[in-house]
């Protein structure tokens, strides 16, 4: 038997990772959270992942912009399966992110169907 695709969400917002977690794990995923950006690419250079969902504002020193760069520079295997999220479309470096790397995006607030289609289109079925 196969074994789930292993997914790392890196969200800093409790609430949205413990929802997040619940909807992929229910739908046969296996996911690790990391909290940080930091966190996220530290759990990228040590282990192989599937696929990756991040939260493009963040705090701390490191953002989703910052680990889409670090997954381009040290991952490029991984580009093709990164899938961003934020509810903050109007910043513009958010919109200059997204043109760049063109990676999927998920505008917050979103339903779970949605965040699922793009997951199994992105990362393929669990």
């Amino acid at each position: 038997m196969q074994e789930p695709t292993r997914i790392l969400l890196i969200e800093d917002e409790p609430s949205v990772t413990a929802f997040l977690c619940a909807a992929l794990e229910r739908s046969g995923y296996r996911v690790e959270p990391a909290h940080s950006g930091a966190e996220g690419i530290e759990r990228l250079a040590s282990g192989n992942f599937g696929g990756v969902i991040s939260d493009i504002r963040m705090p701390g020193n490191v953002n989703g912009a910052d680990v889409q760069s670090w997954i381009q520079r040290h991952r490029p295997d991984m580009c093709k399966r990164l899938i961003l999220i934020s509810g903050d479309t109007a910043n513009l470096e958010t919109q200059e992110l997204l043109a760049r790397c063109g990676a999927p995006f998920i505008e917050k607030p979103f339903r779970v169907q949605h965040l699922l289609s793009i997951v199994e289109k992105t990362f393929g079925k669990p």
